[in-house]
């Protein structure tokens, strides 16, 4: 059976497999802060639902609060160890909303239902609450093992070990920018996800974080960071993964693979 994956906008996807719904670090607000999103409508009410939701690491733009609140009582949240203590309103809204909490590092694995798992993997990202949370939460990837093997990379910067730690996997989700003009430390933009792509050499691949939100004010400053790093990697993984099959979904598209 092929595995489902909704792209929704930056780093917000819905992967579906074996019947079973996982969403990566939903988002589905109009603005954050200095913020707003400038492409795609916000995800429709049925975007929230989901079984199983991994958080890759606390940046309010990947653990955001307003939009875990909007889950469905029940909605398991895998979050990276240390989350809850790091950011107190996650045990706040996971009370108040009845979502239960895992905590995981690299190398837990968690079955989520029969036949479906999910083994948390490192990530080379700050992934602290800015900006001045405390460092004891890893910034995490995550493997979903089912029909197939789906890495969801979180936000990562490329590492030696990256390749024999997430191990063989059929799909990959990979951040190929940001929202601002210039990527710091711990990024992918489109030539280094295409460089991870050849060391993952999954059958196929979907890019993401990226043409979603941008700096209020700054519409002038770069816009092709904004709008090119989607397509810029499918020419570059042509190069240098020719045999990787990249699809470059559109806002709230859905696409079948591998």
């Amino acid at each position: 059976m092929p595995v489902e994956i909704t792209w929704w906008g930056h780093a917000t996807c819905t992967v579906e497999d074996s019947g079973v719904r996982l969403l990566t670090d939903p988002l589905f607000a109009r603005r954050l802060a200095h913020l707003r999103r400038r492409r795609g409508a916000p995800p429709p009410p049925e975007a929230a639902g989901a079984d199983v939701v991994l958080v890759s690491h606390l940046h309010a733009d990947h653990l955001h609060l307003p939009s875990l609140a909007r889950l469905a009582p029940g909605t398991r949240l895998l979050v990276p160890r240390g989350a809850p203590r790091a950011v107190p309103g996650l045990a706040r809204v996971a009370a108040a909303r009845g979502l239960p909490v895992t905590e995981v590092v690299p190398g837990d694995e968690v079955d989520v239902r029969a036949g479906v798992r999910v083994r948390a993997v490192s990530a080379r990202h700050d992934g602290r609450r800015l900006p001045f949370g405390p460092r004891i939460a890893p910034a995490l990837g995550y493997v979903v093992q089912g029909s197939a093997r789906t890495y969801f990379a979180g936000d990562t910067g490329l590492f030696e070990a990256m390749a024999a730690e997430v191990g063989p996997v059929d799909v990959a989700l990979l951040p190929v920018g940001g929202w601002g003009p210039y990527l710091g430390p711990g990024h992918l933009d489109p030539v280094g996800a295409a460089r991870a792509l050849a060391a993952l050499a999954p059958a196929a691949a979907v890019p993401v974080h990226y043409g979603t939100y941008w700096p209020i004010g700054l519409d002038a400053v770069r816009p092709h960071e904004f709008h090119s790093p989607g397509e810029e990697f499918a020419r570059r993984a042509r190069q240098l993964a020719p045999k990787v099959t990249v699809r470059v979904p559109g806002h709230g598209e859905r696409v079948r693979l591998p």
